[in-house]
This record gives C-alpha cells, sequence and structure tokens, in this order.
C-alpha cells in the first residue's frame, strides 16, 4: 500500500476505543495467535462472546485435510441456544436499551427494547410450537425489512427450527424453488410490502409458489399495509390474531454446537441458487467476533445496516452478531433515493448513528446527486463507516471518505460471502490504515493466497499483474479455519438441505476457491507462461463502469468481449473504443487488448450488488438461449437490453 495514498486512523476513530485491536501490533498480535493455535484462541473468543448451557472444551475437530472421512466440526461438546446469548443474557443489564428499530418513511417506526424484542420472540417461538413447529423443521421467511422478520428469525432458534429467509423481491418460481429444495413445512409472509413508497405483493406470491405444493401445511402472514389480499381457510393464519395471545416465555430448546440455525441460499451470480447452511455454535461466535472486532463496537453506539435480513449480511451484521453483542441495532425499510437522496442521512441524524454500513451500489446512486442532500444533515455522530456486496471503486470511496465522513471516519471495505458468514478481510476501524479500493488485511483466522485462473498460486509481494482468486490456505498445523467456515462450504450434507458438488482436485482440495478477484498492493510479473493473459473484471477504464466475458477466437483461443457502462456525457465511439484499448494497454501492458466493445445501460446485477458473469459470458460467447436461472436479478431488463445489443464475435 503506498504510504503517499494511505488514510491514517483519524484521530476520533481510535479514541475511546477498548478493542483488543487499536493498532496494527495488536492486529498482528491476534492473527499469529489465531493461525499458531487456533483451538486455543477460538475457544477464549467463543466463552467470552456466546452464552453456553455446556461450553465446549473442543476447538476444531476434524479438517479439511480428513474431509473424506467425514464433515468438521466446531466446538462439538458445546450445547447452547442463540437466543440466550442474543436476548436473555442482555435482561439483567440491557433490558430497557433498543436492540431493534424498523423504519420506513421519516418519522414512521417501531422501535423494541430488550426485554420487549425477548417477549416478542418468546410470543412468536410459542404460536409456531402451537403450529407444529420441532426441531429440525424448515421455516421460509419470505418478507420485507419490518421487525417481525427478525422476530421471526429468532422464534425459530428459540425452538431449534432452521429459517430460509427469502429477499421478498424474489418471484414466486424463484420462492418455489427454495420451498422444495429445502423441504420447508411453514412459510412466515405479509400482505404486502413496501419499498420506495410502493407496495408490492408478498402474500400473492406465496400462494402462487405453493399452488400444488403439499409439504407447507401452513402460512402465517403479519399486516403490514391492511390490503385485501387472497385467503385460503385451513392454511392461512394472520400474525395479529395468533401471536399477541401467546405465552411470551417461551423455553428454548437447548442445541448442540453443530446442529443447523439457517439455510441461506446463494445469489447464483454462476449457476443455479445453492443453499448454505450455517449451524449455530460457530456461526454465531465468528458473527459477534467480527461485529464486535470490524466496527470497534462501543457501549452507547447506535449501529445502523442498511442490508435486507433476506441477505447473508443482514443475517449476520443486523440480527445475529448485533444482538449477540447487546447493540442498538437499525432495520432500514426504504430506499436511499425515497423519498429524497438524503433518506440515510436523515437516518443518521435522527438516531445519532455512529456506524454505518451500506453497499457501494448505493453509494454511487447517492454521489450522482451530489453533496447537497448529504451536507442537509448533521453527521457529527458518524465514526465508522462500512461498505459490503461488492468492491468499492476509489470514486465512490472518495465520496464517502470526504463528503459523507469528512475524513473524520474510518472506512471498512468488508470482503466476504454468503458461505463463510462473516468478514474475511477488512480494515479493523481503530487499528488500519485505508486506500480507497482496497480491503486491506485477513481477519484472524483467514489465511489468503491468490490463486491464478490457471491454477496456479501467485506469491510473494507486490500486485500480481493478472488478478488472482483469493482462497484460503492451510495453516501451520494443518487446515484451520474460523468458526463460521465448515465443511459444508464443500456441500457435503445430505440432500436436501445442501447441493452436492465434486470436491476439488488433489492439488487444490486444502484450499478454499472464494469465486472472487483480488490483487496485492504492489507490482509483480506472474510466472511466464504460454497463451497470453487473462483480464479483470476490476480492470477497467476511468470512462465508466464495466464487466466482461470471454469467447471462442479462431487465432487466439479466447477474446476479450467488453461491456461498458458510460458515464454521463460519454458517448459510444469508435475514437472512444479507441481511447479504452489505450487506457487498457496503459494499465496492464502491450500484451492487453478488448477485441469487441458493447456500450449497455447496465450490468446485471443480483439484489446484493454482485456482478451475474455467467449472463456476459454467455452473451459474448453467442448462447443468449442459455442464461440460466435470472430470478436473483435486481433489473431484469438490463438483461434484455445485452441480449438485443450483443455484438457479432
Amino acid at each position: 500500500m503506498s504510504e503517499a495514498r494511505r488514510a491514517p486512523v483519524p484521530a476520533r476513530v481510535r479514541e475511546g476505543s477498548a478493542s483488543t485491536i487499536q493498532h496494527l501490533d495488536d492486529w498482528r498480535r491476534e492473527w499469529l495467535a489465531a493461525r499458531d493455535d487456533p483451538d486455543g484462541f477460538w475457544l477464549r473468543v467463543t466463552h467470552d462472546l456466546v452464552r453456553w448451557r455446556t461450553p465446549p472444551t473442543e476447538g476444531l475437530r476434524g479438517g479439511f485435510h480428513t474431509i473424506s472421512d467425514g464433515p468438521l466440526s466446531w466446538f462439538a461438546d458445546g450445547t447452547l441456544n442463540i437466543t440466550e446469548t442474543c436476548l436473555d443474557q442482555h435482561l439483567a443489564t440491557r433490558s430497557e436499551s433498543r436492540p431493534s428499530s424498523g423504519r420506513g418513511r421519516a418519522g414512521e417506526g417501531t422501535t423494541l427494547t430488550y426485554r420487549e424484542l425477548r417477549r416478542a420472540v418468546g410470543r412468536a417461538a410459542s404460536t409456531l410450537k402451537a403450529l407444529g413447529v420441532k426441531k429440525g423443521e424448515r421455516v421460509i421467511i419470505y418478507m420485507g425489512m419490518v421487525p417481525e422478520a427478525a422476530i421471526a428469525m429468532l422464534a425459530c432458534a428459540r425452538l431449534g427450527a432452521i429459517h430460509s429467509v427469502v429477499f421478498g423481491g424474489f418471484s414466486a418460481e424463484a420462492l418455489r424453488d427454495r420451498v422444495r429444495d429445502c423441504g420447508a413445512e411453514l412459510v412466515i409472509t405479509q400482505d404486502e410490502g413496501r419499498r420506495g413508497g410502493r407496495s408490492f405483493p408478498l402474500k400473492a406470491v406465496v400462494d402462487e409458489a405453493l399452488e400444488g405444493e403439499k409439504s407447507v401445511g401452513r402460512v402465517l402472514v403479519v399486516r403490514r399495509t391492511g390490503a385485501p389480499v387472497p385467503w385460503k381457510d385451513g392454511r392461512d393464519i394472520w400474525w395479529h390474531e395468533a401471536v399477541p395471545g401467546a405465552r411470551s416465555d417461551c423455553p428454548a430448546v437447548e442445541l448442540a454446537a453443530e446442529d443447523p440455525l439457517f439455510i441461506l441460499y446463494t445469489s447464483g451470480s454462476t449457476g443455479r441458487p445453492k443453499g448454505v447452511v450455517h449451524t449455530s455454535g460457530g456461526y454465531l461466535t465468528y458473527a459477534a467476533y467480527t461485529h464486535r472486532t470490524v466496527f470497534d463496537l462501543r457501549e452507547d453506539d447506535v449501529y445502523a445496516c442498511v442490508a435486507d435480513v433476506g441477505w447473508i449480511t443482514g443475517h449476520s451484521y443486523i440480527v445475529y452478531g448485533p444482538l449477540a453483542n447487546g447493540a442498538t441495532t437499525l432495520m432500514f425499510e426504504s430506499t436511499p433515493l425515497y423519498p429524497d437522496a438524503g433518506r440515510y442521512w436523515d437516518l443518521v441524524a435522527r438516531h445519532r448513528v455512529t456506524i454505518f454500513y451500506t453497499a457501494p451500489t448505493a453509494l454511487r446512486a447517492l454521489a450522482a446527486h451530489g453533496a447537497a442532500p448529504v451536507q442537509a444533515h448533521d453527521r457529527s455522530s458518524l465514526r465508522v463507516l462500512g461498505t459490503v456486496g461488492e468492491p468499492i471503486n476509489p470514486d465512490a470511496w472518495s465520496w464517502y471518505y470526504h463528503v459523507v465522513g469528512e475524513g473524520r471516519c474510518n472506512i471498512v471495505d468488508t470482503w466476504w460471502q454468503t458461505e463463510t458468514g462473516g468478514i474475511c478481510i477488512s480494515p479493523i476501524a481503530p487499528a488500519t490504515p485505508t486506500k480507497a479500493g482496497s480491503a486491506t488485511r485477513p481477519m484472524p483466522g483467514i489465511l489468503p493466497v491468490l490463486m491464478h485462473p490457471d491454477g496456479y498460486l501467485i506469491r510473494g509481494p507486490g500486485r500480481a499483474l493478472v488478478p488472482g482468486a483469493p482462497v484460503a490456505r492451510p495453516g501451520a498445523h494443518g487446515l484451520r479455519r474460523p468458526p463460521a467456515l465448515r465443511a459444508d462450504l464443500l456441500h457435503r450434507l445430505p440432500e436436501p438441505v445442501l447441493h452436492r458438488r465434486r470436491l476439488p482436485a488433489r492439488r487444490r482440495r486444502r484450499l478454499l476457491d472464494h469465486r472472487a478477484r483480488g490483487r496485492r498492493a504492489q507490482r509483480q510479473r506472474p510466472p511466464a507462461r504460454d497463451g497470453g493473459v487473462r483480464v479483470g473484471p476490476r480492470e477497467r477504464g476511468r470512462r465508466g463502469r464495466g464487466g466482461r466475458g470471454g469467447y471462442p477466437h479462431p487465432i487466439k483461443g479466447q477474446g476479450v468481449y467488453a461491456y461498458i457502462v458510460l458515464q454521463p456525457g460519454e458517448a459510444p465511439s469508435a475514437g472512444l473504443e479507441r481511447a479504452l484499448n489505450d487506457r487498457v494497454r496503459t494499465i496492464i501492458g502491450a500484451v492487453a487488448r478488448v477485441d469487441v466493445f458493447q456500450f449497455v445501460p447496465g450490468l446485471p446485477k443480483t439484489r446484493s450488488g454482485k456482478v451475474m458473469r455467467r449472463i456476459l459470458r454467455k452473451v459474448a460467447e453467442g448462447q443468449p438461449e442459455a442464461l440460466g436461472d435470472l430470478s436473483t436479478l435486481a433489473d431484469p431488463t438490463v438483461v434484455d437490453a445485452i441480449v438485443a445489443g450483443a455484438r457479432r464475435t
């Protein structure tokens, strides 16, 4: 990381910190401790952060070296119920503190104290129990960002039932696929959702998804807008009629550390969505640890993650991590541009938010409206700004740092994924100097390396000429993982809980491939290889955003097909294509050249901000009929425009 371009930790971010990591020397000590004695390190962490019924004495049992003999496990001799960590343990000291606030339009919302949330979860769990839900059964939650969504998740956890939250914008077909795949027996939904001033059907989508399905016997419906909805007597039940009168003291079911907590389906950016299982003890340990450590959580913090609980970010950093740590955590129901581009900053000012966590996609949309909507609101309470879901480009990072944070906040650019359950690479708020576009250093327990797309490791210091895929590697005593990373990542659970897939080849079986892109900080040349070089999607010009797909080339084997989203004021032209290729050669080298440019209105992104690279690849290859499942796209019309404007290759 270049010293001249590095942003130091602002003094106000470090002042008052009680974190065990306040300087890079502290980070180095913790990281080495987790590497050299992972069992001892994570046992200390889990005993400190998790309320166990039977405290574990074992750390990791098994490992990826012995995966063929059975899955690994964390804290296997421990028992717990995670709601006793997230709720019960706080009643003695935080009973009247505010753990959750769900908000839509300015001034509209619901606030719950820890005592009120504990009672609400107890009533919901008692209701589910009366409806026949038992330990190990699956419950689909298809809702918007209302407090009842988090209450439903915790109620399932109270009973040992396995919840699977489905994003409220998914289609009936996508919902049906998930109901079938996990074998759900009950669905929790609401009449309608509200987003950006508009209502959208939820109950009607559930009815369509369940048409002809026999596994689901009950549908529990929350009234949000009061709109009339289709109703099936004997199956459908109103939340407001069944839950408020139920007992609030539902006992928590004791679970083994390795009992499943939830199934969450990936976005399907490389194919059909796949179910990922996270279990109780290890997942909660890592979610709580990373939430407390990365954001430097303090007793008086007001924490706002504006993601959706339908994604892993909402699970780990709206619900489970913050509640385990006794934080005040906000839920956000609206959009960043409704009723205007100052909506986020109004939220910050109203609630005196100190930690704010959002996606680069939202930041780019807000930056297009300039600084005025930001500066109209008091943001002096902010200390830590976070980003999640996709790489943040330097321009958006700079706008976030200078305009939103006014240079007084540290930015934690977090890199992780559904399978990891928690943050893997990120600055630590009070400790890590930052740089636009860099996620900086790995968390304790993460040992990353870069792998070239052709399968060899990119070693040594310096930036790789060709971006590689970050993978996790073995530690000194065999492969070690933080507790949220388990054997389930290799899809070894029985169907239908998790899809199977083949283990990697022997030379790679000790590496967990994250199928993402990464670079080191300084330049280096990769080993010489025949066949040319590959250009990653992060290598883009300053004229706009872009993506790329490879296609068969009669001479080179594979050509480069670039998709370009122009900035306002730019227009497609042959001259612009030449300028972009000049830029590519300047950044990468004379060997690099884009063969085909297509100017598009946008990129095919999932609702969590991931670009569906397989769509770009299939269009480039001339196979628009083989695009696969598009149910997770944020804007399907973008794909129609890309297919219609495809150029011959």
